[in-house]
């Protein structure tokens, strides 16, 4: 199939992160099932041209190219809606929504912008259905399984974590500091930094637990009260909501095991305590990392069966696969 596809090659459109999201999951992955991807860059397009040229150039592209589909994963207010509905008039359309869980208005208004349109929630067909949007496909987060695989490095790590800093997560790991576990922790604005991607999928395996933390806001008045930053974001932040993210297939995927905060349909992908740790509150987090870590067989357990489970039915071949079976593009 010849598609194209819209997106940021770069973390949030900043080559010093690093190559995005959409990048090793959308891009390879749609590259090594034998599609024709060209990826259009609107990020780094918007920087050299400006919105409108930027738009302008878009739509020649896929004027020109005319390819079965045209893919988009939207950050703020880069893209004209109008330059989409001329789209629709020589390509279908697709749009990722990756945080529609909070971000409503965002995403209300853009999905009815595109022929078809992903959501992460567990309830967001339904949900846009009773708005009188039919066309929303249920895609999960997943896992590019030639990216995130097992290396058999020895463990060097009790506890780790990958991901942007956050109070929140920071308050989490200096309670856990205070009972005497070490914790690496890597990524935007930690002191570790950030690490490749490669370096990533080592620290999954090399780790004896691998902490999914949320960064959604907490009404825990411990956290609160020793945090005045915390506190602030706290008021802030429009993420209320728990949803799954990326992390949880891709520690899976990496066969690490994986001590998870709990999301609402966490439990459709993975059986937790089976194939995946999972606390419920702070101190919950403490008692499940003195339990794994003081239990080999438990946590190679977990992580075997959650690493099968995510080859089995988490990688993006299966996701697109479903995507385009619903589009209608099968066997285009």
């Amino acid at each position: 199939m010849k598609i194209f596809l819209a997106c940021m090659e770069y973390d949030y459109g900043d080559p010093s992160r690093g190559h995005s999201y959409e990048y090793y999951n959308f891009y390879q992955s749609l590259k090594d099932l034998g599609h024709d991807v060209t990826m259009f860059d609107y990020m780094a397009e918007l920087k050299r041209l400006g919105r409108s040229e930027m738009n302008h150039q878009l739509l020649a592209m896929v004027q020109s190219s005319k390819p079965d589909l045209a893919m988009f994963s939207l950050y703020t207010d880069q893209l004209d809606p109008a330059t989409v509905s001329q789209l629709r008039q020589h390509t279908r359309t697709l749009c990722f929504f990756h945080d529609d869980t909070w971000r409503v208005e965002f995403s209300h208004f853009w999905a009815r912008q595109f022929d078809f349109f992903t959501t992460p929630d567990v309830y967001g067909e339904r949900k846009y259905a009773a708005l009188g949007l039919p066309n929303a496909i249920h895609f999960p987060f997943g896992c590019n399984e030639k990216l995130y695989r097992e290396t058999g490095l020895p463990k060097q790590y009790d506890v780790s974590f990958v991901g942007a800093w956050h109070p929140y997560r920071e308050w989490l790991i200096k309670r856990l500091h205070k009972e005497g576990f070490a914790v690496k922790a890597v990524g935007y604005r930690w002191p570790g930094g950030i690490v490749s991607h490669e370096q990533m999928v080592a620290l999954f395996n090399e780790s004896r637990i691998n902490l999914n933390m949320s960064n959604s806001a907490s009404w825990d008045a411990r956290y609160l009260l020793a945090s005045p930053r915390g506190l602030i974001n706290r008021i802030r932040s429009p993420k209320s909501v728990e949803q799954l993210k990326a992390r949880h297939f891709e520690i899976s995927g990496s066969g690490g095991f994986q001590l998870s905060y709990y999301v609402e349909g966490l439990e459709r992908h993975y059986e937790i305590g089976t194939e995946i740790g999972v606390y419920l509150d702070p101190d919950d987090l403490l008692q499940k990392v003195k339990l794994y870590l003081a239990d080999d067989a438990l946590r190679e357990s977990v992580a075997r069966a959650g690493h099968q489970r995510t080859l089995a039915e988490h990688t993006f071949q299966k996701r697109f696969a479903r995507v385009f079976e619903r589009m209608g593009l099968a066997n285009v």
